[in-house]
């Protein structure tokens, strides 16, 4: 999907942080633009910002935790700008802790969030993109979800399930007019659980490095009028290491250890560091 003027998205989690600035990426492109998140203050500014860029835009306030109400969401937001050409699953829930101290319940929350809410959005919206002739979906996963970084066992988890489910649709879809795209963020400097670390004088380390909001909106858009399968973006040359460690999986493991990534995260569970991007 080349042109993006005149087409019309939903994104999740946009009330603040990645999902906000995927927002504006979009309003820059001429779409008009659903943004839902739990935080109705919130989302009336985002839906100021994006109309001050001269396109529709409208609140579809909501709740992933409550996945029964997701087919109503996509119908508001269709009610809102139109039948949706383009999804944006930015909605997400980080809990960096020690595996065994999660309750089951937040366990379950961050895998209804994190990975059950974009299967069944997704699932809501791919008939209508058929029946149009056009769509796009993105996913945002991590690059948790290459590496699986110690104490973030569960966001690792689903992250990862994002990156097989678009696979699984490339491949299931391939031909048709719907396109499946994953994004996957490393650090984002001021934004998430990031910036918390940072607060706490953690940085990343050299391997890894940091991105920005407005470098992650700007692969999403790449990711639409690419079709491109994954885009990572973590502000460092990544990529061959990830190529690497399908080969010798231990290298991951080595090489966290040696920069420190697995003493980081541990810092930071002390705190049972949560980050909640509305959704």
């Amino acid at each position: 999907m080349k042109q993006l003027q005149g087409r019309t998205a939903l994104v999740t989690g946009a009330s603040g942080g990645l999902g906000r600035v995927v927002a504006r990426a979009l309003a820059r492109e001429g779409v008009a633009v659903a943004v839902s998140g739990r935080r109705e203050d919130r989302l009336a500014e985002v839906v100021g910002e994006l109309r001050a860029l001269g396109v529709r835009a409208e609140a579809v306030p909501a709740d992933l935790n409550r996945l029964g109400e997701l087919d109503s969401l996509v119908e508001r937001a269709e009610a809102a700008v139109g039948p949706l050409d383009l999804l944006v699953n930015n909605a997400g829930v980080e809990n960096v802790s020690a595996f065994t101290r999660l309750e089951p319940g937040e366990l379950t929350a961050m895998v209804d969030v994190n990975l059950t809410a974009p299967l069944l959005l997704t699932r809501r919206v791919v008939p209508g993109m058929l029946g149009r002739g056009r769509g796009h979906v993105v996913f945002i996963s991590s690059l948790a979800a290459k590496i699986g970084p110690a104490y973030c066992a569960p966001y690792a988890a689903t992250k990862a399930g994002l990156i097989g489910l678009t696979q699984s649709l490339r491949a299931e879809y391939a031909g048709s007019p719907v396109g499946f795209s994953v994004v996957c963020p490393g650090f984002i400097a001021g934004d998430g659980m990031y910036q918390r670390m940072t607060e706490r004088g953690i940085r990343a380390g050299r391997i890894t490095g940091e991105t920005s909001t407005d470098k992650v909106a700007a692969a999403v858009i790449r990711a639409i009028q690419r079709d491109r399968p994954e885009i990572v973006e973590s502000g460092a040359p990544i990529r061959p290491l990830l190529a690497l460690a399908q080969i010798a999986p231990g290298l991951v493991e080595r090489a966290a250890a040696r920069f420190g990534a697995t003493a980081m995260f541990r810092r930071l569970s002390e705190d049972r560091g949560r980050v909640e991007p509305e959704g």
